[in-house]
C-alpha cells in the first residue's frame, strides 16, 4: 500500500510541477518600461581633459517613470570610480551644503561608459534643471557638462 501511495504522490507531483506557463518576465525598475520618450537632451562639453563625450536625455517611460539616459556613445574618465551625476540649474557644480544643494540634484555613480539609465525620484519635477554635471569628487573637478534643451 505505501508503495501504490507513493507512487501515486510522485505521479501527482509530477502533474502539478509541469505546466506550460512561459518564463517569467523580470522587470528591472532601474531601466525604462515600454519606449522611452525623449523630453529634453544635449551633447556632453568636455572639461579638464576627462574625455567626455555622448549625449545626455531626460525622458519618460511607459509607465510614466522620469529616467536621466546617456546615450550609447557615452564616454568619460572612469579610472577615479567617484564620478557621480548631478542635475544642476546651470553649467557649474556650486555645492551648498547648509542649503541642502538646492540647485543641485545627485542621480548617483556613473559606472560604465556606453548607455547608462538614472531613474529620477518620483514626485521630483526637472522643470529647473537646465544641465548635467559630471562631478570627480575625488580631485573636486568637473569632468563635463550637459545643457539640456
Amino acid at each position: 500500500m505505501k508503495k501504490i501511495m507513493l507512487l501515486f504522490y510522485f505521479a501527482f507531483l509530477g502533474l502539478v510541477a509541469c505546466s506550460d506557463d512561459p518564463e517569467p518576465t523580470i522587470i528591472d525598475p532601474t531601466l525604462p518600461q515600454g519606449s522611452f520618450n525623449v523630453l529634453r537632451m544635449g551633447d556632453f562639453m568636455d572639461q579638464n581633459g576627462a574625455g567626455s563625450t555622448g549625449s545626455a536625455s531626460l525622458g519618460v517611460d511607459s509607465e510614466g517613470h522620469q529616467f536621466l539616459q546617456f546615450g550609447s556613445s557615452f564616454n568619460t574618465a572612469l579610472a577615479t570610480g567617484t564620478v557621480t551625476v548631478f542635475l544642476s540649474t546651470s553649467d557649474t557644480f556650486m555645492a551648498d551644503p547648509g542649503n541642502g544643494n538646492p540647485d543641485l540634484l545627485a542621480m548617483g555613480v556613473v559606472r560604465n561608459s556606453g548607455t547608462n539609465y538614472f531613474l529620477i525620484p518620483s514626485g521630483v519635477s526637472t522643470d529647473k534643471y537646465t544641465h548635467v554635471i559630471l562631478w570627480c569628487g575625488s580631485v573636486g573637478i568637473p569632468f563635463g557638462n550637459a545643457p539640456l534643451n
